[in-house]
Order: C-alpha cells, then sequence, then structure tokens
C-alpha cells in the first residue's frame, strides 16, 4: 500500500542475471508508456534489490490472462470481445 493509500502489486523475478538487467529497463521503458483500460499502470520500478521490482496498480478481479483462459459463466467474453480487446491493447503499444 502506498502513503496515499493505493493498494499496488508487486512484481519479483525469480532471479535475473546481468544480461537481463538492459532488458528489464527497456521492459519498463515501454510499460510506462503505454495508457489504456486493458493493460495496468506502470507506477514505477526498483533498481536497488537484488532483483529488479516492478510496481503496478493493483487489479482485485485478477488479471487479463485469468478472464481470456479460465472463463466462468459469471462472465463470458466472446471471441468478438476477445478481438477487441487485442486490437485496442495492440494499437496502445509505442
Amino acid at each position: 500500500m502506498l502513503v496515499d493509500g493505493r493498494i499496488v502489486a508487486v512484481k519479483k523475478s525469480k532471479m535475473v542475471d546481468e544480461s537481463q538487467i538492459e532488458q528489464f529497463i527497456n521492459e519498463v521503458v515501454i510499460l510506462s508508456q503505454v495508457n489504456h483500460r486493458n493493460v495496468v499502470k506502470l507506477l514505477g520500478c526498483c533498481l536497488e534489490t537484488d532483483v529488479p521490482l516492478l510496481v503496478s496498480e493493483f487489479i482485485p478481479n485478477g488479471t487479463l490472462s485469468d478472464r481470456l483462459h479460465n472463463q466462468t459463466n459469471e462472465f463470458p467474453i466472446s471471441l468478438n470481445m476477445r478481438l477487441q480487446i487485442a486490437t485496442e491493447v495492440a494499437g496502445a503499444l509505442p
């Protein structure tokens, strides 16, 4: 939880070697440029730990991957909706 009361998600890699640090930094740059309703917002990162940490907004209802692959009768996602989500997310990438 942040000082302002927002709940966040922290993603920690299991292990990172030196060759992956540059790839991680590039990923942070790209994620920080994406602003879309179907993509969680990257709030920050920490490089001062043994492995890099990503801090993003917390989504209480699970991930988009959960919704697409573990469907329930509560909120089924049609093929058209899946294609629309994929198209919008692809369009949001820099």
